[in-house]
């Protein structure tokens, strides 16, 4: 083992006791992309795969969980999103089947929640985009957090990634474990922020195009042919609803959103949605216009969800070449700091 090899395995420790996984690298929840397929393959390559539910109901919960089981006996995760509807049902399904690791997304956990999880021992991750959040989530007793920057895909909160773990690790480090995430894509990226004090990291733009990703072909190509000044966020047009900001690859569903945006501010208005569901509303067309695009590959008016690592994504390759690309790269960079 070198001297690097050697710092890495130390720094990446803490995150791999508690994920249960070979190296401190999950594949972050990524809605249609981070199935069966990917979330095993990612499991089985040594990192730990995350389910996305997304809008999924308890029933296809349950069916994916059973499956990502069939093809890997490695630890993964399930990622649930606060304001889905069944939410306690989603936990219900998660705790059935024992899963180690439940993330939550998009907001404080609701009443409730955290002792669900937590009464069948799985471990509760929440993302904190914010150090005032991170240490609300620590003191309600979360066992970890990923601090996710605005360079990631997807919903994205407001501060980059670079400030965020500077915010966020020498504070919170020592309590909980916390996994940097956002626009990484070179292990330098990850021996940085582990030298910085992360327990580890998440990706998730990386592995769209792992060979194992079911993604279209049209969908990856995206991705390969994508820069990082490609993958922008959305525009929130009414302040009156608070869209969470998502960040994907422009194309002319960013148009068809805004429109979207226009049709639920007015049924707002005209009182014909309460705010819970108008957010809802606007869920479900993001889950609509990524199947379009994930699934049937249509790429111009189904949703490109892509951090700004887009512009690293080079090629299709196996997700174990992908790992194994990223730890030699933090491996290097860390040898070169012992010198």
């Amino acid at each position: 083992m070198t001297v690097g090899q050697e710092r890495l395995t130390r720094r990446m420790a803490r995150g791999v006791e508690f994920l249960g996984s070979q190296v401190a690298i999950m594949c972050g929840a990524m809605s249609w992309v981070s199935e069966r397929n990917l979330v095993a393959a990612m499991s089985n390559a040594g990192g730990f795969g995350l389910i996305a539910c997304g809008a999924m109901t308890p029933e296809l919960l349950d069916a994916e969980i059973a499956g990502t089981k069939a093809l890997t006996d490695k630890p993964f995760g399930v990622n649930l999103i606060t304001m889905h509807p069944q939410l306690f049902d989603l936990i219900e399904v998660c705790n059935r089947h024992q899963v180690s690791h439940i993330v939550l997304a998009g907001g404080l956990p609701p009443a409730g929640s955290l002792d669900a999880i937590k009464a069948n021992g799985a471990k509760l991750i929440c993302f904190a985009p914010a150090l005032s959040l991170a240490k609300k989530l620590v003191r309600s007793g979360v066992d970890a957090l990923v601090a996710e920057g605005m360079e990631a895909g997807g919903h994205i909160g407001p501060v980059s990634t670079s400030v965020l773990a500077q915010e966020i690790l020498p504070d919170i480090a020592s309590q909980v474990p916390v996994f940097v995430a956002g626009g990484i894509g070179r292990g330098e990226a990850i021996a940085g922020y582990l030298d910085m004090g992360a327990a580890g990291v998440q990706l998730g733009t990386r592995f769209v195009c792992a060979t194992e990703s079911i993604a279209h072909p049209n969908f990856k190509k995206a991705f390969i042919r994508g820069s990082a000044r490609d993958a922008v966020a959305s525009v929130q047009i009414d302040p009156r609803l608070p869209v969470i900001p998502v960040r994907a690859l422009k194309n002319a569903s960013t148009e068809l959103f805004t429109a979207k945006q226009r049709e639920v501010a007015q049924a707002l208005d005209e009182g014909k949605l309460a705010m819970m569901e108008a957010q809802l509303q606007i869920e479900h067309y993001w889950a609509g216009a990524l199947r379009r695009a994930v699934i049937d590959g249509d790429v111009e008016n189904g949703s490109l969800m892509a951090g700004q690592s887009v512009g690293m994504v080079t090629k299709e390759e196996p997700l174990v070449d992908i790992l194994a690309t990223l730890m030699a790269e933090a491996a290097q960079a860390l040898e070169k700091r012992a010198a």
